[in-house]
């Protein structure tokens, strides 16, 4: 996992001459939560995005709580522009949905974790039906649950983020399904957990992860999006995505041509 290089309260981007009277602030919400590598992916994606677009910003984080449906709702009331989140139709009523996928598309392939005690409860398992008699914890408010509830799997929603990963380790719950993208640093930050991935089974569903605006900044929205754009043109934005996921991505227990998959159906995308 790459260090954590974007820890700060305040990132200033000067764009060519620009006046410090042209620069626009930019207020992002950063969960009260241990920061990860996709955390910093995601802050140096924007601040490269914006200087793309020629975009001249002064970027804050804001400590929210981690209640991601409060928080784009938050986005017009309490002075908050920016939020990175899993997308849902709900979601995007809220706020501008830049839909560039800035994980592409691994948010949606989930590896399981376990406690290493409850391993052998997945080593015949190949089939939805099978996967449904186990229990799996969510976020209470994350579109991944009713996903997953829509699929007839048996998940316990909760609003804890640390407590899932205890009620798992402990084997109180059968597996929490984490993305491909998060998994191994969330692994490192619960390394006395018990916790290990389920290897060579995965849940996958399609969706997207989006940066989410206030609607009350269409330019800021627009800015995001056309530096995006440029960015997986000229190549900058596969390159920094492998910078920080390829070697994760490469180390995960899946070995080709005995690996299960198993695909959920996502109505909401």
């Amino acid at each position: 996992m790459l260090p954590l290089k974007y820890f700060v309260n305040v990132v200033s981007l000067f764009i060519c001459s620009a006046l410090a009277s042209d620069v626009n602030r930019v207020n992002v919400a950063q969960e009260q939560r241990v920061q990860y590598a996709r955390d910093d992916y995601l802050n140096e994606l924007l601040e490269k995005a914006l200087v793309s677009a020629q975009y001249p910003a002064e970027i804050h984080t804001v400590l929210i709580h981690p209640h991601q449906q409060r928080t784009l709702i938050a986005l017009d009331t309490k002075n908050l522009d920016l939020y990175w989140s899993m997308s849902s139709p709900e979601r995007e009523s809220l706020a501008i949905a830049i839909k560039v996928p800035l994980f592409k598309g691994y948010i949606g392939k989930r590896a399981l974790l376990t406690s290493k005690n409850s391993m052998n409860r997945f080593k015949d398992i190949s089939t939805l039906e099978q996967l449904s008699k186990l229990s799996a914890v969510q976020g209470h408010d994350w579109p991944d649950t009713k996903i997953m509830a829509l699929n007839d799997l048996h998940v316990r929603p909760f609003a804890n983020y640390q407590a899932m990963f205890t009620l798992t380790g402990t084997g109180r719950i059968d597996y929490f399904p984490r993305s491909f993208i998060e998994v191994n640093s969330e692994l490192m930050a619960n390394k006395q957990s018990n916790l290990v991935i389920v290897p060579n089974l995965f849940i996958s569903y399609s969706t997207g992860f989006y940066y989410f605006v206030s609607k009350s900044k269409p330019a800021l929205a627009a800015a995001i999006e056309k530096g995006l754009k440029i960015m997986q043109n000229n190549g900058e934005f596969d390159a920094l995505f492998n910078e920080y996921f390829a070697k994760d991505l490469n180390s995960l227990p899946y070995e080709k041509g005995n690996t299960v998959e198993l695909k959920l159906k996502n109505p909401y995308f």
